[in-house]
């Protein structure tokens, strides 16, 4: 992983077209193979986990390297964004492409889903291809959305089992308070208290030239609603996990 995000830093193409192209590719596997003995909703959901497993552990670790590549002067909310910064930012735009069609192709009633992945495209797509600074700010959230991302589709699918597979059922149970205890403190504390820091600079005008104002404020409200959501989900999984 090391040296392909290495080859990445020295990369000067434009690699999104590739990235989506893997995850079409990833999910039509899970689609007419992997998952094609599924009843119809398993199976797409299966199809959309398997698409997430293949970039939520590989985001987030494409995101601690490429701000680790910077030195310590350039990680900062209105740093300029490096080539990696840039290559990690499209490995997730693709993947909330390939997601979004997903859903709007077969789910197209889950609507908060929809508008989760729209509001995360644009503020990707701002930071990479309108702004070219900011990425150090979104590339922090971006792992904390992330690191839990394996555990998180494992314990989806081995929900999805659990009816038909003991096995999967005991997975499950094993999964289900680790998984919360660590999704509360990174996505409940950790991401909120980062939020707040990246609102102060923002709202305190450093930098203005080179993100705009328009653009720093829906940043904030798209990621303050985000922020909101996962608390409320995390709230949610407490009271379910409290009767258990």
């Amino acid at each position: 992983m090391a040296e392909l995000l290495a080859s990445w830093a020295d990369e000067e193409r434009w690699m999104y077209p590739s990235f989506l192209a893997m995850y079409a590719v990833i999910y039509c596997v899970g689609q007419l193979a992997l998952f094609r003995r599924w009843e119809w909703r398993h199976r797409l959901d299966g199809a959309s986990c398997l698409i997430s497993l293949a970039h939520g552990s590989a985001a987030a670790f494409g995101a601690v390297a490429a701000i680790a590549a910077q030195p310590a002067g350039k990680r900062g909310f209105a740093a300029p964004n490096s080539r990696l910064q840039d290559h990690v930012l499209d490995y997730s735009v693709a993947y909330f492409t390939m997601d979004l069609l997903h859903y709007l192709a077969f789910l197209p009633g889950d609507i908060l889903f929809i508008a989760h992945h729209i509001a995360t495209l644009f503020v990707f797509i701002t930071c990479r291809y309108l702004v070219y600074h900011g990425a150090y700010a979104l590339l922090v959230l971006l792992f904390l959305a992330e690191v839990t991302s394996l555990m998180q589709n494992v314990w989806t699918l081995a929900g999805i089992w659990r009816a038909e597979m003991p096995t999967a059922e005991r997975l499950y149970n094993i999964l289900s308070v680790p998984f919360y205890v660590l999704y509360t403190i990174v996505r409940g504390v950790a991401g909120p208290i980062f939020f707040l820091k990246m609102i102060l600079f923002y709202l305190s005008g450093q930098a203005v030239d080179v993100i705009p104002w328009w653009v720093r404020i829906s940043w904030i409200i798209v990621v303050g609603s985000a922020i909101t959501m996962v608390v409320q989900t995390a709230n949610t999984m407490g009271c379910r996990f409290g009767r258990l």
